[in-house]
């Protein structure tokens, strides 16, 4: 994952960070669950298993990882939701959001009739109760691992605990009236609407976060004791989470709001990532996550249903201008870029529904713009430029790739570094290619900027927001790309500020061909990853951000 981003939520966490440890003991009353053998089947048409990895905490607003927020997802809403298969933010629990003129203060207008699993109504009390919470979490729970989310929207907290935490984003919430929400921000942001979808602002009932003590760390643990006894307005609430057996169990809600669960048993069990294929092909589990590529055709093949995702990640040649004179030369980076043959990395090197990148995020999201410089492959415009540039005899440059890691992003790091440096040569660029371990050289070289011309790194979306992929990147000075265009950075500043984003649409796009004029980095491929579902389970929607709605699962 990228140091810069700040959740390891996504889809893009590595099979390596999924495994576990082994000795666990069994379910209670049952066979033992090691870390050798899959779990027993539960083979009735109202209970479906899912595989994944392990489960951190259950309550949302503290949970650090993709496979606890998988589970909360199912219990708990929020007030806004990405759209079914897309990013873009919609309804959720807010049947209409919308910002003033300052794009300062958000309105939402709650859906009447929704209560929690507790049977207490939501209302705009309850939702203030859980901004003002996490506003105020203590020091103890204000841990970059713990409270993350909050911290990289929101910032500060009422009182900070340390002197890294800034002025908090939030400002206040009010209930206007039982079914109006008031949230207002000490400044406008580009990350709204959008980061409202995120699973970490999921709306729990007041009662249950009183009754259950939810900022008061249990013992020598460093959460409280809701992380285990979540209570939400989702279509599922939770039974039990058996620690020992490393399962997680919730049941359809009979008094959900929306349409009812189709499956009424939902269990979500640990499987060490290697051991999930053969559980699926024994019958011992319905589906799983993070499907490896060389697995995906062969379990299409014998019926199985492999959903891939959109890809909400971008693949990019970075490109040092600090190091190498040569690359502070526009004509060099547009050599660069025509050297390289992206649609070739896309069929040879990614599975699948990998799409060529013409910018630095998918085109799923308001602001992508497809009348950019598109650098086709151009092996004679290359030499051009490079010519152009005073490097007819060659140019000779270093570049850095990882090895021992994968990501949707990067399925292959050598054999993607071989492609390109093939082209690079073919093109008159001749290419030294340095191979570093991922954690801590190759992160470390990158950051540092030091060492390399080129590079092979990618950047994954947290939100359904244009700003959140070139914010990442291009904001301010970086020493991975030693960019200093001041320029740029003044135009992403001023598009961050506006609160509106029907306003920031026109700005992205110009952004967008900014950034593929300038060639900071060459955007390459956008790559996915995939669930895998039984031959007899149909209804789930593969979602970019990973936001799966169990609910419409229905076995055939």
């Amino acid at each position: 994952m990228r140091t810069r981003r700040w959740r390891i939520w996504s889809a893009a966490v590595s099979v390596a960070a999924l495994l576990l440890a082994a000795g666990c003991t069994g379910d209670k009353g049952g066979p033992p669950v090691t870390a050798s053998s899959p779990p027993p089947a539960v083979s009735t048409e109202d209970t479906l298993v899912f595989a994944m990895g392990q489960i951190r905490i259950l309550d949302p607003a503290l949970s650090p990882d993709a496979e606890s927020l998988r589970v909360t997802r199912q219990v708990l809403e929020t007030l806004v939701q990405a759209e079914p298969g897309g990013a873009v933010a919609g309804p959720g629990l807010a049947e209409t959001f919308s910002v003033d003129g300052t794009g300062t203060v958000w309105t939402f207008r709650l859906k009447q009739g929704v209560t929690f699993h507790d049977g207490t109504a939501l209302d705009a009390a309850a939702v203030c109760a859980n901004f003002d919470r996490w506003h105020r979490l203590p020091a103890a729970l204000q841990a970059g691992d713990i409270s993350a989310a909050w911290q990289a929207v929101f910032g500060g907290f009422a009182k900070n605990a340390s002197s890294r935490l800034g002025a908090s984003l939030f400002k206040s919430c009010t209930a206007r009236d039982p079914a109006t929400a008031e949230i207002a921000l000490t400044r406008a942001s580009s990350r709204f609407p959008a980061a409202f979808t995120l699973p970490s602002f999921a709306i729990s009932s007041p009662k249950a976060l009183r009754e259950q003590a939810a900022d008061k760390p249990v013992g020598g643990s460093r959460y409280p004791a809701y992380g285990n006894k979540p209570v939400g307005t989702g279509p599922y609430r939770f039974v039990s989470w058996d620690k020992a057996a490393r399962k997680v169990e919730l049941e359809a809600f009979d008094g959900y709001h929306g349409p009812a669960a189709k499956v009424q048993h939902l269990i979500f069990q640990t499987v060490e990532a290697g051991l999930r294929k053969q559980a699926l092909l024994d019958g011992k589990i319905d589906g799983y996550d993070l499907v490896a590529v060389e697995d995906r055709k062969a379990l299409a093949e014998q019926g199985f249903h492999v959903l891939t995702r959109p890809a909400f990640n971008t693949l990019y040649l970075g490109i040092n201008q600090r190091g190498n004179p040569a690359l502070a030369k526009p004509e060099v980076r547009q050599a660069i870029a025509y050297a390289v043959d992206r649609q070739r990395l896309v069929t040879e090197a990614f599975p699948d529904g990998a799409k060529l990148a013409l910018n630095f995020h998918p085109e799923l999201l308001p602001g992508w713009n497809p009348d950019v410089a598109a650098y086709p492959h151009d092996p004679a415009k290359a030499k051009e430029l490079l010519a152009a540039a005073g490097y007819g005899s060659g140019l000779k440059l270093r570049f850095h790739y990882p090895r021992n890691v994968t990501r949707p992003y990067l399925p292959d790091p050598k054999k993607i570094f071989e492609l390109l440096a093939a082209d690079l040569r073919a093109a008159g660029i001749e290419v030294e290619g340095v191979e570093l371990r991922w954690t801590p050289d190759y992160l470390n070289a990158v950051a540092k900027g030091t060492a390399h011309d080129l590079h092979l790194y990618g950047v994954t979306g947290n939100y359904g927001e244009a700003y959140d992929f070139m914010g990442q990147l291009f904001a301010a000075p970086n020493a991975e790309f030693g960019v200093t265009d001041a320029d740029l950075f003044a135009r992403l500043k001023a598009v961050d500020g506006i609160g509106d984003p029907v306003q920031r649409r026109p700005l992205y796009e110009q952004l967008n061909a900014r950034l593929l004029e300038s060639l900071p980095a060459v955007p390459l491929v956008h790559g996915p990853d995939a669930l895998v579902l039984d031959k007899n389970l149909t209804g789930i929607t593969p979602s970019p951000l990973t936001d799966e709605d169990f609910a419409a699962a229905l076995f055939t």
